[in-house]
């Protein structure tokens, strides 16, 4: 007796515009013309339109209560990213060393050209994402890249009162490895007990 089996069930097929990650990766295309590649979920490649200034979450949230200028502003998980002017990335040892802070150990990194992040999750597009997706604190907008930290050209001062496009890279980078370090120290040191 032949015994039938059924034929493997297919599921109806999707254009990746469809699915939430395909949706956030036309968001990152059409509304702001950056490059997304590979997926899900789709990853922004730096170094192009802007580089990436990356500390742990808590040194992060230190950093965005200080009277610091940033530009957009991403966290994923643990971490959190500062997006800064492309080319950023190349300056960020020098500018250490420059501030005194070489040789610290800061968990301060930067990503430049030929990198890539997680495409967090478009402003006011929480559904469908999944849980521990990346998410924007400061959300880009169109046109957010002439107004990125960047060192100040030749000849300029720091900032836009001194004819500089955005925020001054120096001092976001001065008080980042400051909130790193701080942040740094206080998971060495043990809480101290009430009773002491």
């Amino acid at each position: 007796m032949a015994v039938t089996v059924p034929l493997p069930r297919v599921a109806p097929e999707h254009s990746p515009a469809d699915s939430p990650w395909g949706a956030y990766a036309s968001w990152y295309e059409e509304v702001l013309g950056w490059a997304v590649v590979g997926g899900p979920p789709a990853q922004l490649v730096t170094g192009a339109r802007f580089d990436v200034l990356e500390l742990p979450a808590d040194a992060g949230a230190e950093l965005l209560r200080r009277p610091v200028a940033t530009g957009p502003v991403a966290l994923t998980r643990r971490r959190m990213r500062f997006l800064v002017a492309a080319g950023s990335a190349d300056e960020l040892e020098g500018l250490l060393d420059w501030l005194e802070w070489g040789g610290v150990a800061l968990d301060l990194t930067a990503l430049g050209a030929g990198g890539r992040i997680t495409a967090p999750v478009p402003p006011g597009r929480p559904e469908g994402s999944p849980r521990g997706a990346a998410v924007w604190l400061r959300p880009p907008e169109q046109g957010c890249e002439a107004l990125l930290p960047s060192l100040p050209g030749p000849g300029q001062g720091a900032g836009p009162r001194h004819g500089g496009a955005g925020p001054d890279l120096v001092r976001l980078v001065a008080a980042a490895a400051s909130e790193c370090h701080r942040a740094r120290l206080w998971r060495r040191t043990p809480p101290r007990s009430a009773a002491a």
